[in-house]
C-alpha cells in the first residue's frame, strides 16, 4: 500500500516572506512604495529594553578599537551578569587557559535602579485607562488604515446607478489618491501611564598598559552627556537619556611595587533615565493597545433585533424585498378596485336621474308649488 509522503517545500524563507508582503501591501496600488513597506512592531519598554539600549551604545555606537600584540583590533565587551559557565562556552576567546580574562576588555553592570517622581520627561496627572478589556491611558500614534480605507474608496468609486446598474458614477474614472473621502479607518495606538526610572551602570575599561588606558578613557570624556544636554540612547525604538559622571575611579595597581601582574582598571558611572510601560507578564490587559474608529453607523430593525419575526415568511426574514414590492403592488390594485367598486354603486344607485349615457332625460319638476 503507498504512503503519501509530504514534499518539503523548495521556496526560502525569504521568497515566503515575500509572497506574504506583496499580498499584504496589494491595496497600495504602488509597487514601488509596497517594496519599500515594513511592518514594525512596537514593543514595551522594560528593564531589559534600557540593558540592550546601553550596550548599543558601548559596543555598537563607540565601537573602540586598540593596538594589541595582535594588530589593530576590537575591544570586545561583556556584560557581567552573565554566568562564568556561559561566558566560557559563549566566546572561548574572552579566557586564556589559566580561566583569566584576556585583556584589554569592556565590563558593564546594573549597579541599581530608582524611581523619582522628580525625574521625569511626562507631566504625571490622574489619568485613568479606558474602561474596557484593553485599557491604555496615553495615545502615542494615530495612522490610516490603508487597507480598510482603500475598500471604502473602491466601493464608492464602483457604484452604479439605474435600473439595471449601467451606469457608472463620477468618480470611476478619477485616480483613488484624489478622492475625497470621508470613510476613513484611523489605528490609533495607546499605552499605559509609563513609570519614570534611573537605572545607574558601570562600565569598567580593563587594560594591561597606560597608552592603552589613555585611548581607550577618551571617547567617554568627549561624548555629549558629561554636561547638561543628555546623549539620547534608543532600542527597539525606544529613546532614554543618558548621563555620564564626570569623576571617573582609577581601580588600577599601578602603585602596587609586588610581584603581581600590573593591571589598568577605569570606572565610569552612567546614569539612564528610562521609563517602563506596563506590568510585563503579569500585566492584566494588553501593554500596547491598537483600536480603529467607527465610521458608518447602522441600526437594525426594531423586530428583527428583538426576535419578533414571523415563520411563515419567507427564509426567516422579517420583510422580503419581493414580498414587500408584491404586496405594495396587491395593496395598490385593491385599492383602485374599490374606488372603481364605490363609483359604480353611485352611478347605480336608485333615484337617480341620469341615464346610462350621462345625460338627464327627466321631465319638468313634478313638485309644483300650489297656488
Amino acid at each position: 500500500m503507498a504512503h503519501n509522503k509530504r514534499t518539503r517545500s523548495k521556496r526560502t524563507q525569504e521568497q515566503i516572506e515575500e509572497k506574504t508582503r506583496e499580498k499584504r501591501y496589494s491595496h497600495i496600488g504602488n509597487k514601488k512604495v509596497e517594496d519599500q513597506l515594513e511592518e514594525v512592531k512596537l514593543q514595551p519598554s522594560g528593564l531589559e529594553t534600557i540593558d540592550r539600549a546601553m550596550w548599543n551604545l558601548v559596543n555598537v555606537e563607540l565601537d573602540l578599537y586598540l593596538d594589541s600584540n595582535e594588530g589593530f583590533k576590537k575591544v570586545p565587551v561583556l556584560w557581567t551578569t552573565a554566568e562564568r559557565a556561559f561566558q566560557v562556552k559563549d566566546n572561548k576567546d574572552l579566557r586564556d587557559k589559566s580561566g583569566a580574562l584576556v585583556l584589554p576588555l569592556i565590563t558593564i553592570a546594573r549597579t541599581g535602579i530608582n524611581k523619582e517622581p522628580d525625574r521625569r520627561g511626562l507631566p504625571y496627572a490622574n489619568l485613568y485607562p479606558v474602561p474596557d478589556s484593553k485599557g491604555g491611558t496615553i495615545t502615542i500614534a494615530r495612522h490610516i488604515n490603508q487597507e480598510k480605507t482603500a475598500r471604502y474608496q473602491n466601493a464608492q468609486a464602483g457604484k452604479t446607478y439605474g435600473p439595471k446598474g449601467l451606469v457608472r458614477g463620477r468618480r470611476y474614472n478619477v485616480n483613488k489618491r484624489d478622492q475625497n473621502s470621508q470613510r476613513i479607518v484611523y489605528n490609533t495606538i495607546t499605552i499605559p501611564l509609563p513609570t519614570w526610572v534611573t537605572v545607574t551602570y558601570e562600565i569598567a575599561l580593563r587594560t594591561e598598559y597606560q597608552k592603552q588606558m589613555n585611548e581607550l578613557i577618551r571617547p567617554f570624556f568627549t561624548i555629549a552627556g558629561n554636561s547638561r544636554m543628555p546623549k539620547r540612547i534608543n532600542a527597539l525604538g525606544h529613546f532614554y537619556e543618558v548621563f555620564i559622571d564626570g569623576s571617573f575611579a582609577d581601580n588600577s595597581n599601578q602603585t602596587n611595587l609586588g610581584m603581581e601582574q600590573r593591571n589598568y582598571e577605569t570606572m565610569v558611572t552612567v546614569e539612564v533615565l528610562g521609563y517602563l510601560i506596563g506590568k510585563g507578564e503579569n500585566h492584566e490587559t494588553p501593554s500596547i493597545v491598537t483600536r480603529e474608529n467607527a465610521v458608518e453607523f447602522r441600526i437594525g430593525r426594531e423586530r428583527s433585533i428583538l426576535g419578533d419575526i414571523p415563520d411563515t415568511i419567507k427564509d426567516g426574514a422579517y420583510r422580503d424585498e419581493n414580498t414587500s414590492r408584491s404586496s405594495a403592488r396587491d395593496e395598490n390594485t385593491s385599492r383602485s378596485s374599490a374606488r372603481d367598486e364605490n363609483t359604480s354603486r353611485s352611478s347605480a344607485s336608485p333615484g337617480s336621474d341620469l341615464a346610462p349615457d350621462g345625460r338627464d332625460h327627466s321631465g319638468p319638476s313634478s313638485n309644483k308649488c300650489c297656488k
